[in-house]
């Protein structure tokens, strides 16, 4: 049977990754808080 996570990084990186963040307002909000770090 398989498993139904299939992990898949490129697909991951699309929806959580640094690019995502800087198209939304997400990075802004961080660094107005004052964020040691940004995005992982």
């Amino acid at each position: 049977m398989k498993r139904t996570f299939q992990p898949n990084n490129r697909k991951k990186a699309k929806k959580h990754g640094f690019f995502s963040r800087v198209k939304g307002n997400i990075l802004n909000k961080r660094r107005k808080k004052g964020r040691k770090v940004l995005s992982k």
